[in-house]
């Protein structure tokens, strides 16, 4: 799959923002869990609760990424399949116009047969199925008429074309085999991550499993706190900014001129911050309408979708096309720092790009967060801090 992914940039939240990525469970779990006797393997050989949760979210991690190849794989393949088609036609086209120009060779070679006219090296070579082996014989060439050698030139150049075509076809047949195998193997992946988790969730006791809902209930009112926190931050540096320009539009009020010109570059700035902050009311909407509908890896709606598949579902609601996979989306716009991130922008995890959510501000956003669960409005901070890969505007 590496030649149909983009180059992954780097994060862009800020110095000092990112940290080495650590598994997501172990982040938030390890102080419960080291209260108590699952922390460690058991006696008898059984992974401890720990061990279990990391490895699950290590295969929904796993899973998604397969997705997002899975995803790549298939666009690929339905590229190939309309250039594929197009070239059938083209070689259909050729055929025919080939075929009629070696009518009218054979019309020539009739009409010649009846007249007499004709030596038999001249019906021979009207009527083969290579006339092009004999181009070299002048002095046949000089006995064909100039509308002859017209039909002749045409036949061989339709010819020589069409072929080229049949073998660009055949090119594109080969390619696009090796594409379905790529995509067999990214769905046979998937399956074999998402199955995987399931045999270790089943083997849990009722017990080990209401403990496992509530160290995901812990982490989830952990990454609450963060995103209110966030939202904290973010309001007072925008009420310090709007103090600022209101000081700043009060000192300039005496110069008339100069308000006016103000005013004029204001607006232009405003314009254009209306004109995204409109589309990403639409995305939001959108997103939120999807809110309880399942994740399905390769979905985009409008019963279920992956997480890719929904923010490019959520985007074109607002009139913005999005590419199909995060490795796309995140080179689809302009790159923000999480201090002037909106709500609309493209939030991505992971060092390999392999999530993405809607940022509805607030430190929150909307995504499709992994096989087995729904579309939900979550805190950006649902898997730490340190999986927080970038954020990009894309309009």
């Amino acid at each position: 799959m590496a030649s149909h992914r983009k180059s992954r940039p780097a994060g862009t939240l800020g110095a000092g923002f990112r940290t080495p990525v650590l598994a997501t469970a172990a982040l938030t779990s390890v102080a419960v869990l080291s209260q108590t006797a699952d922390a460690a393997p058991a006696a008898d050989g059984k992974p401890s609760l720990e061990e279990v949760e990391k490895k699950v979210d290590d295969l929904y991690r796993q899973a998604e990424s397969a997705t997002e190849k899975y995803n790549a794989a298939k666009e690929q393949t339905g590229k190939q399949r309309t250039h594929i088609d197009s070239l059938r036609d083209e070689v259909a086209r050729r055929t025919a116009r080939m075929n009629k120009a070696r009518e009218e060779l054979g019309t020539f070679a009739a009409a010649q047969y009846r007249t007499g006219t004709a030596s038999t090296d001249t019906a021979t070579f009207l009527l083969a199925d290579s006339p092009q082996d004999y181009f070299d014989e002048s002095q046949l060439m000089n006995r064909l008429t100039s509308r002859q050698k017209s039909a002749v030139d045409d036949y061989v150049t339709e010819q020589a074309a069409t072929m080229k075509k049949r073998q660009e076809a055949a090119k594109s047949l080969q390619t696009l085999s090796e594409s379905q195998n790529e995509l067999q193997t990214a769905k046979a992946t998937v399956q074999k991550k998402l199955a995987s988790a399931r045999e270790l969730l089943s083997q849990l006791t009722a017990e080990e499993k209401a403990r496992l809902a509530a160290i995901e209930r812990q982490k989830q009112e952990e990454a609450a706190r963060k995103a209110a926190e966030l939202a904290k931050q973010q309001a007072a540096a925008a009420k310090a900014k709007e103090e600022a320009q209101a000081q700043a539009s009060g000192s300039s009020t005496s110069s008339g001129s100069s308000t006016s010109s103000g005013s004029s570059t204001s607006g232009g700035s405003s314009t254009s911050s209306g004109t995204y902050a409109t589309k990403a009311e639409k995305a939001i909407a959108f997103a939120r309408a999807q809110i309880g509908k399942p994740y399905v890896w390769g979905a985009t709606g409008p019963g279920s979708y992956d997480c890719s598949g929904l923010t490019q579902a959520a985007w074109k609601a607002a009139g913005v096309s999005l590419p199909r996979t995060t490795y796309d989306q995140v080179n689809a716009g302009t790159t923000v720092s999480l201090a002037n991130a909106q709500p609309g922008d493209l939030i991505f995890f992971y060092d390999d790009i392999s999530h993405v959510g809607i940022y509805i501000g607030n430190g929150m956003m909307i995504h499709a967060p992994k096989p087995g669960a729904y579309v939900r409005e979550e805190s950006i901070y649902y898997g730490g801090e340190s999986i927080i890969h970038s954020f990009v505007r894309p309009a």
